[in-house]
C-alpha cells in the first residue's frame, strides 16, 4: 500500500477498500501540505461504488503533497498523498506546499467539514480523537490575504464590506469544480469575474452576473436567464436555466451498471401471489410484548425474512448462482440474506451473513443493526459482498408490488408489497383482512417455473399460517 520514493518520502496509494473495487472518489481531505500526521490518523474520506469510508495513514510524518483534488476519481493503486518521514520530514514540508500551490487541491476553497465520525475503513484501528478537519484556506498570496483581512476589519468597524476585485492576471481564480464547469459551459473566463464569495471565491451568481448584460448596456438579445439555486442532488451537480445535471458516480453509477448487466444477462421471470397475512400481523404485535424481544426491531419484515429462509431450506436449489466460465450451477449451503435499503447515498443492499443459522431474536437483532447502519451511512463494503438472495420491501412506500431486478450473482429476489386492510373470503365469509402481494423474480437459467413457484408458495403459506415456522422447522 506504500512505496518508498526516497529516504524521506512515502507515497500512500489508494487501497482496495472493498473486495475487488477498481476506483474510488476522493470526497474530503482532512489534511493539507505541511500538516503533521500520525499513524492511524484519518487523512481523507473516499466513496467507492459501495460505501463511503475513511482512509487512515499507516505511519507518522509531514504531508508533502496531495496528488488529487476533492472530487477526483482515482484508480486503486495510484498514489494520492506524499508524506515526509524521518529527519527530513519537517524541512521538506514548506517547499512542497509552495510547489503545489497552483493545483486545484490547494486553490479551491472548502466548505466547513461536517462534525462526527463517518464510516471507518475495515481493517484499520482508527481512534476517534485522531481525525483532523481540514481548515478553510485563505488567499494564495500575502497581498490577497491583506485585502481580505482589510475587508473584514472594515466591516467590523462599521464601514461596510469592501467590494472584492477581480483576481489579477497572475492568480488562478478561486472557484469550485461545479462553478468552473458552469463557467466553461457559458463561455465565461473566470479571470474576468469579480468574486463575491468568502476569501475571494467565485460563486455561481458571479458567473451568471458576468454573462448578463450590464444595466443600460445595449443588446439585441434578451438578458440571460438566471439559473435556479443549487439542487439538493449534491455539490457535484450543476444547474443551467432549465436543467440540473448530476454526474453519475459512486453508488448510482454502480447500481446502474449492475442493473443493466443483470437485466441483460440473467433471463428474469417474476411470479406473484396475494396472501392473507392477518395472523402474521397478530404475531408481530405479540412478539413486541415478549421480553425476549425487548430492544429489538420487530416488524413484518422480520417474519417475512424468516419465511423466506424456511422456503429456501425446503427448496435449497433456489439458493444458487450461475458460473458462466465453468458452465456450472453453484448451490450455496448458506444464505447471505440481502435487504435492499434506500439511503441518502442511494440504494444499497447489505446482507446478513449465514442468516439461515440465526434464531428469530438473533435475526431481529441483525435486521435492526443492518437498517440503522445503512441509514447512518456506515455500511462497509464487505457487508454488501457475497449476497445469495434479497428482499426488497417496496410496501413501505405504499406500493402494492413490483418486478425487481436480480442483484448480480444472485438467483432470486422477493418484493414485498404494502399490507392493507381488504375484503377477503375467510372461512366462507367476506371479512376485512390484512392482505399483501408478494413478487418473486428469479434467474430462469437455474430456477425453473416449478421451483420458483414452490418457493413463493412456501413463503405465502408461512405468512398465512405463521405456526408453520414451527411445524416446518
Amino acid at each position: 500500500m506504500t512505496t518508498m520514493t526516497d529516504s524521506s518520502v512515502r507515497e500512500f496509494k489508494m487501497p482496495d477498500v472493498g473486495e475487488g473495487l477498481t476506483e474510488a472518489e476522493i470526497l474530503k481531505w482532512y489534511v493539507e501540505p505541511g500538516d503533521t500526521v500520525t499513524d492511524g490518523q484519518v487523512v481523507c474520506e473516499v466513496e467507492t461504488a459501495k460505501a463511503a469510508v475513511e482512509l487512515p495513514i499507516p505511519y507518522d510524518g509531514v504531508v508533502r503533497a496531495l496528488h488529487f483534488p476533492e472530487g477526483s476519481t482515482v484508480d486503486v493503486g495510484t498514489s494520492i498523498i506524499a508524506v515526509g518521514v524521518g529527519d527530513g520530514a519537517a524541512a521538506a514540508a514548506e517547499p512542497v506546499q509552495e510547489a503545489v500551490a497552483d493545483t486545484p487541491a490547494t486553490t479551491e476553497a472548502e466548505e466547513p467539514k461536517p462534525e462526527g465520525r463517518q464510516p471507518v475503513l475495515v481493517g484499520y484501528g482508527v481512534s476517534t480523537s485522531s481525525t483532523r478537519r481540514r481548515p478553510r484556506k485563505g488567499a494564495k498570496d500575502p497581498a490577497a490575504a491583506q485585502e481580505v483581512s482589510a475587508a473584514i476589519q472594515a466591516e467590523m468597524n462599521g464601514h461596510g464590506p469592501a467590494t472584492p476585485s477581480a483576481p489579477s492576471a497572475g492568480d488562478r481564480p478561486l472557484a469550485k469544480p461545479p462553478v468552473r464547469k458552469l463557467a466553461k459551459d457559458l463561455g465565461v473566463d473566470l479571470a474576468t469575474v469579480v468574486p463575491s464569495g468568502p476569501d475571494g471565491v467565485i460563486t455561481r451568481e458571479d458567473v451568471h452576473a458576468a454573462v448578463a448584460p450590464a444595466p443600460g448596456e445595449a443588446s439585441g438579445a434578451a438578458p440571460a436567464a438566471v439559473a435556479p439555486a443549487p439542487s439538493p442532488a449534491g455539490p457535484a451537480s450543476y444547474d443551467t436555466a432549465r436543467e440540473t445535471r448530476v454526474p453519475v458516480k459512486g453508488v448510482r453509477r454502480a447500481t446502474a451498471a449492475a442493473m443493466v448487466g443483470s437485466a441483460f444477462t440473467a433471463p428474469h421471470v417474476t411470479e406473484f401471489v396475494t396472501v392473507d397475512v392477518t395472523r402474521t400481523m397478530k404475531l408481530v404485535e405479540e412478539l413486541k410484548q415478549d421480553k425476549e424481544y425487548t430492544g429489538l426491531r420487530v416488524n413484518p419484515l422480520l417474519l417475512i425474512s424468516k419465511a423466506l429462509l424456511v422456503a429456501i431450506r425446503r427448496n435449497p436449489e433456489v439458493n444458487a448462482s450461475w458460473d458462466e466460465a465453468a458452465q456450472e450451477i453453484v448451490v450455496k449451503h448458506y444464505v447471505n440474506l440481502g435487504i435492499a435499503a434506500a439511503t441518502p447515498r442511494g440504494l444499497i443492499v447489505p446482507n446478513i451473513k449465514d442468516a439461515q443459522a440465526q434464531t428469530l431474536p438473533q435475526l431481529a437483532g441483525s435486521l435492526g443493526e443492518l437498517v440503522s447502519t445503512a441509514r447512518e451511512g456506515r455500511t462497509s463494503p464487505a457487508a454488501m459482498q457475497g449476497g445469495t438472495v434479497t428482499i426488497t420491501n417496496v410496501g413501505v412506500f405504499g406500493v402494492d408490488t413490483g418486478t425487481p431486478i436480480l442483484n448480480p450473482g444472485e438467483s432470486a429476489i422477493l418484493a414485498v408489497g404494502a399490507i392493507k386492510l381488504q375484503p377477503w373470503v375467510h372461512k366462507g365469509k367476506v371479512k376485512p383482512r390484512q392482505v399483501t402481494t408478494l413478487a418473486l423474480s428469479f434467474d430462469h437459467r437455474l430456477v425453473d417455473g416449478e421451483l420458483g413457484s414452490k418457493v413463493l408458495a412456501d413463503v405465502a403459506a408461512v405468512l398465512e399460517q405463521p405456526k408453520r415456522l414451527i411445524s416446518w422447522a
